[in-house]
């Protein structure tokens, strides 16, 4: 059902168990545990982009989240226009909510595709899922890209005297797969118990490291905390879950993982929190440079010392033509070689004034002008 995902697992856990068994011995323990370790980085490695992009991705959701509950607000009641805007707004921002996923879809079936093929080296059981194979028809059969030679090396390979894939709970006709019997359940215990501890430990302190930047974040400004009172209680209990529930989770589920599986955890756990600091670290100098930025842009758009700041809003006024003191018409228009014109457009000929050439005395002081300077001739 899932070959799509067991068979390129298994192809990069056969590569590296090759590549460890030159100095170690392809039957060694160590061989083994070093190829589980190395399939979760390789896997980790290639999500690294991906992770990235989706903290970068996360940063401009929180930045959105005022613009995001504006429009719940105004569209209150109305689903299909808050998506749609939901939507434009996220395209305008350039986010993918669903990209931020992509690491999360990729581990889970890693998780699930390792504990398929760390099982099917051992089919010897009779419970669900098992094929109830005899010793030698299981040592015999291949699994999947492993070979009948590289199934019997596993079976056969010891961390701490107990073998990769026995798990605390496993039912004691399974033992007879790993010949010699040369361990006990208490062996299991003692190997299996430590590796659950470290497992769980690790998680709680990545996701306490997490939540606890986000809240350094939101005290200083940096991020905005969720708008309402239901959207933050959702949030602290979902913190509280990473924090404590999924520990306790591996703590009790434990008991029926491999030792391979969990070396495949611890390795996980290690590398999420070195790359967790990395990408804290780097996206920190790249808010602070975008900062810089900002800041030199709004230096340089300034005004100078001593220099008045331009008002583009206020455009300087045209001068009129004309002194203020003479009313619309001027003097020097007056004297010259030809007629001068009033705002209204009319000349002072139209009305019955001096002819072209001849100047024309204003009139003195309270005389009122001519009618035929000031008023239009009435039509008949």
């Amino acid at each position: 059902m899932l070959d799509f995902v067991y068979w390129p697992i298994s192809a990069i856990l056969w590569f590296w168990h090759k590549v460890f068994s030159v100095p170690f011995g392809s039957g060694s323990g160590v061989s083994w545990v070093l190829a589980i370790v190395f399939l979760t980085f390789t896997i980790r490695v290639l999500l690294v982009k991906p992770m990235l992009n989706q903290m970068r991705s996360s940063m401009k959701m929180q930045a959105l989240q005022p613009q995001l509950a504006e429009v719940k607000e105004r569209w209150k009641g109305d689903q299909t226009k808050i998506m749609e805007e939901t939507r434009r707004i996220n395209k305008e921002a350039g986010v993918n909510p669903i990209a931020g996923c992509l690491p999360v879809l990729v581990q889970m079936p890693v998780f699930f595709g390792l504990f398929h093929v760390l099982r099917s080296f051992n089919r010897t059981g009779s419970g669900p899922g098992q094929l109830g194979l005899s010793i030698e028809d299981n040592r015999q059969l291949a699994n999947y890209i492993f070979s009948p030679t590289d199934v019997q090396s596993f079976l056969d390979a010891r961390l701490f005297g107990v073998p990769i894939s026995a798990y605390i709970k496993m039912p004691q006709d399974m033992y007879e797969a790993f010949q010699p019997i040369d361990f006990t359940r208490m062996n299991i215990v003692f190997v299996a118990v430590p590796l659950i501890i470290l497992t769980a430990v690790a998680t709680h302190f990545n996701a306490k490291m997490s939540i606890t930047r986000q809240r350094e974040r939101i005290a200083s400004g940096k991020q905005k905390s969720m708008g309402s009172a239901q959207m933050q209680s959702q949030m602290e209990m979902m913190n509280k879950m990473m924090v404590w529930f999924f520990p306790a989770m591996i703590v009790f589920t434990g008991i029926f993982w491999h030792i391979g599986l969990l070396c495949y955890m611890g390795a996980n756990n290690i590398w999420t929190f070195f790359q967790q600091r990395w990408i804290f670290a780097k996206l920190d100098r790249e808010e602070a440079e975008e900062e810089e930025q900002k800041k030199q842009a709004k230096r340089a758009t300034a005004p100078k010392p001593g220099v008045r700041p331009e008002n583009p809003k206020k455009a300087p006024k045209k001068k009129r033509r004309g002194s203020p003191g003479n009313g619309n018409l001027s003097i020097d228009k007056v004297v010259g070689d030809g007629p001068a014109h009033t705002e209204d457009g009319d000349s002072p000929a139209a009305g019955g004034g001096a002819p072209d050439g001849a100047a024309q005395e204003p009139p003195s002081a309270g005389q009122s002008p001519a009618p035929g300077k000031r008023k239009r001739k009435k039509r008949k």
